[in-house]
């Protein structure tokens, strides 16, 4: 197993473990005594992960350690300056909007990178996954759940917002309406009414979860990895098109690119 390629006084402040493993990179959430709840340093060393894996990494697994994936926000930061050298909100209310702004942007970058098709990204969840954990999960690809995992989008009920990019994703999943009843009213979705919902992939019991998460990595690195990036590709834009034709164009480019490829690897050999 690979050393970490991030460096470690960033991920501790961040609470975050990384191990590498041939095309695998493992991300876990480190702080279990807070049940995983997130700082602005979580965010910048997932940020900083994203920046950092090679393009060897296939698939990226998200997981929590100990007894939740993640409670979301570390309370400590509600109505605060600083902790641990980290802005909390009432710092950030502080700032002239563009540096606030710019401050919100790089936090969001510890999410987004999940949702490019460079690689599959999994989440595995459960116990809680609330607010930020609950945006991290959707960032992923695949979401496969233990049957404790209890899903919740807080921000609302706090005064706040989901902004660390979990709205879109969560449109996409359930639909307009689902997201303003999940959002607004702040309740809790346990795994299995999250699975008929389409916001998980797999629902598996706490002692499966493991296996079921590293069976479905070794599933999705199995096609060749030109083809894993152009389908994610194509599907992360696909509702987006306006016309039909659009989507059918770049599927024809995107098997183009590939034919291409495939051709040259068959004349080198």
């Amino acid at each position: 197993m690979a050393e970490s390629i991030v460096d470690a006084d960033l991920l501790d402040r961040g609470g975050v473990g990384l191990t590498i493993h041939g095309r695998r990179a493992t991300v876990t959430l480190n702080r279990p005594g807070q049940l995983n709840a997130q700082t602005p340093h979580t965010w910048q060393a997932l940020r900083e992960i994203g920046r950092s894996l090679g393009a060897e990494i296939r698939v990226v697994v998200l997981r929590g350690a100990g007894r939740a994936f993640s409670a979301g926000l570390d309370r400590r930061l509600f109505g605060l300056a600083e902790v641990d050298g980290a802005p909390g909100l009432a710092d950030l209310a502080r700032r002239p909007t563009e540096q606030a702004d710019a401050d919100i942007a790089g936090f969001q970058q510890g999410f987004s990178w999940l949702r490019e098709p460079d690689r599959v990204t999994i989440a595995a969840v459960h116990g809680h996954a609330i607010g930020a954990g609950f945006q991290l999960a959707l960032a992923c690809d695949l979401r496969v759940a233990a049957t404790d995992a209890r899903l919740r989008m807080a921000e609302t009920g706090l005064g706040l917002v989901p902004d660390l990019g979990g709205t879109l994703p969560l449109v996409r999943t359930v639909g307009y309406s689902r997201a303003v009843d999940i959002c607004l009213t702040g309740r809790e979705i346990w795994a299995d009414e999250a699975l008929q919902m389409g916001l998980l992939n797999r629902v598996v019991p706490p002692e499966l979860l493991e296996s079921t998460v590293d069976e479905l990595a070794e599933a999705v690195c199995a096609p060749p990895e030109g083809a894993v990036r152009e389908t994610l590709s194509l599907l992360s834009t696909a509702d987006e098109v306006v016309e039909p034709e659009q989507q059918l164009a770049a599927e024809r480019a995107a098997q183009l690119r590939r034919l291409a490829e495939l051709a040259g690897e068959s004349g080198e050999s």
